[in-house]
């Protein structure tokens, strides 16, 4: 027996599931941060989504909160004529801790453009990870102490984890012997 799937728009908005806001969530609400409740990850933890220029000050509040670890910056690309994401995965580290809090902070950003702010001044920890989104897809984190390449030569044309990029035909190997 076939299931049926032919939901109308209205069905489908009922079906749909209330995403209730996180502590962290809710309390960057009280204090006034714009930001947006994505669903959880795989994990359970929740993931926010913030506007690049709104970054820095969650961010800054996120610190000030106790989320004092940045455990992993990175980036991917949503596919060829989507956006590209940065994200952050925060933790607070303190002593005594029994359960680990965490949050997930995503930036979404347009292709032709994708410049934010760099966090580098908030967790140093987001100094190679930066520049390494910014060498494999090309997001521009303005305020970088140090923003180049760092796995491709400097005179690299593209950014290889993107979606749409094409690989050159032939590869240039200088003093490889």
């Amino acid at each position: 027996m076939a299931v049926e799937s032919n939901l109308t728009q209205s069905e489908n908005t009922e079906n749909a599931q209330i995403i209730t806001a996180g502590k962290t969530s809710q309390w960057l609400t009280k204090n006034g941060f714009d930001h947006e409740i994505l669903p959880p990850d795989h994990l359970g933890i929740e993931l926010l989504k913030v506007e690049p220029e709104f970054l820095i000050p969650l961010s800054t509040a996120l610190f000030a909160y106790g989320f004092n670890y940045l455990q992993c910056q990175g980036a991917y690309d949503q596919g060829a004529g989507k956006e590209l994401v940065s994200f952050y995965h925060l933790i607070k580290l303190n002593d005594n801790v029994t359960q680990l809090e965490e949050v997930r902070v995503k930036v979404f950003l347009p292709r032709n453009n994708p410049t934010l702010p760099s966090v580098y001044w908030i967790w140093k920890a987001a100094d190679w990870q930066e520049r390494e989104c910014f060498d494999m897809y090309g997001i521009n984190y303005e305020g970088h102490p140090n923003l180049k390449r760092i796995l491709m030569p400097e005179d690299w044309i593209g950014y290889p984890l993107r979606k749409d990029y094409i690989s050159p035909d032939f590869y240039e190997l200088q003093d490889a012997y």
